[in-house]
């Protein structure tokens, strides 16, 4: 927990940096019950994402910056639908792409998925950068109804299960 502690705060600290020397994303998922839906907010540095959506499509993308298009949307979407995916009660569910803004160098993803009425468990697959940098780490940070649980998955492990 101190450790995911201390990641998210150098996350924040790097993130007003032009360049980065270390490979993490910050994964916050919430359980909203009274809105019977679970919300996710992405933090991935733009340059890394960029890389990898580009070597992923073989086309060079410009998420995040002015000269964004809205061809560079859609292959962020299949990026992220191909290489982020959730598991709730053992059911896959697929998210809905809200929106994306900047901050500073980070690319901050909204994403929702709805028409969820518990959540007893939650099995998370992430490989978000892992193929271009092998030391990327993703912090999933969960939050379900108050109780709050943390998962680190990196290129060695992708996948993990919070209850």
């Amino acid at each position: 927990m101190l450790r995911l502690f201390v990641l998210s705060l150098i996350f924040v600290g790097l993130t007003s940096a032009d360049s980065h020397r270390f490979y993490v994303s910050i994964y916050q998922i919430d359980f909203v019950p009274q809105k019977k839906r679970v919300e996710i907010t992405t933090r991935i540095f733009m340059d890394d994402l960029n890389d990898a959506v580009t070597k992923a499509y073989k086309k060079s993308t410009n998420i995040g910056t002015e000269k964004e298009t809205p061809e560079d949307v859609v292959l962020l979407k299949k990026y992220l639908a191909e290489n982020f995916k959730l598991s709730i009660n053992g059911k896959s569910k697929a998210f809905n792409y809200l929106s994306n803004e900047v901050e500073s160098n980070v690319v901050i993803c909204y994403l929702s998925i709805k028409e969820v009425s518990k959540v007893a468990s939650l099995e998370v697959e992430n490989s978000i950068l892992t193929e271009v940098h092998s030391e990327q780490q993703n912090i999933i940070q969960f939050n379900n109804n108050g109780k709050k649980q943390n998962l680190l998955l990196s290129s060695a492990i992708t996948k993990g299960m919070l209850k």
